[in-house]
């Protein structure tokens, strides 16, 4: 039997040996001069464990724009995220580059030791729950339907609009006359309710330059009462299905 496939679909990675899985969010903006080496070493990690349950995403926070540069990928939105995990985890004031795995730890994201580390340590440890993904990009709308093997009236679904690869000239700032390269970028994040449903389907709207090459999304589930992300996934981009 045969399937076509109209337009570009998107499924979730199948992954039968997962057994833990770590999620790093990283804080970081072109106007910061310590930011650079966090942002190579997330490129560093993507390439790493590209077949793995790491999954890396980078927002540039808005707080240095002031500095004499503006980061064209810094939103309010992002820095806004980054001062909830200040509350979780009462640990304040925010800096960057501040790299969280699973919404328990944070790190100075250009520490390769201590970030491997708590890569593996994440790794070791079973999630608390699974989520499978599939979704239909068409035109800019992505639809996505998810299934969950554990909902709480606790959590919420995050879906992430993720650019895997940019570089900027930065003329202004700590950074001023380098070029820089950005992995992972946060293109757009959004979150919906489960309303105590295991599956359901969510869209949201996607960025004008979005496309299968450039672009992956990634879901994951956190806990609105603690921080703690319980799991996460990659949706790869398929063009046929046989």
């Amino acid at each position: 039997m045969l399937f076509l496939l109209i337009g570009n679909t998107i499924f979730s990675q199948n992954n039968k040996d997962k057994k833990g899985f770590a999620l790093l969010e990283l804080y970081t903006s072109e106007g910061c001069s310590s930011c650079p080496p966090a942002d190579e070493l997330m490129g560093k990690i993507q390439k790493q464990y590209k077949d793995s349950n790491v999954y890396v995403l980078s927002y540039h926070v808005d707080y240095w724009d002031k500095q004499g540069w503006k980061d064209i990928f810094s939103s309010a939105s992002n820095t806004k995220r980054q001062y909830d995990y200040a509350k979780f985890m009462e640990k304040e004031p925010i800096y960057t580059p501040q790299l969280i795995i699973n919404g328990k730890i944070d790190y100075i994201g250009s520490q390769e030791t201590a970030v491997q580390n708590g890569i593996h340590s994440a790794l070791s440890k079973p999630a608390i729950t699974e989520i499978a993904l599939e979704a239909n990009a068409h035109e800019n709308k992505l639809n996505v339907n998810y299934s969950l093997s554990k909902v709480s009236k606790d959590n919420r679904l995050f879906i992430a609009v993720v650019q895997k690869l940019a570089k900027s000239n930065v003329k202004r700032g700590e950074n001023a006359n380098r070029i820089l390269s950005h992995f992972q970028i946060v293109r757009s994040l959004n979150s919906f309710a489960f309303a105590g449903n295991s599956k359901g389907s969510v869209s949201l709207a996607l960025p004008k330059d979005f496309n299968t090459k450039d672009f992956e999304v990634i879901g994951f589930v956190q806990n609105m009462n603690t921080g703690i992300i319980l799991t996460a996934n990659r949706a790869i981009f398929a063009q046929n299905l046989l």
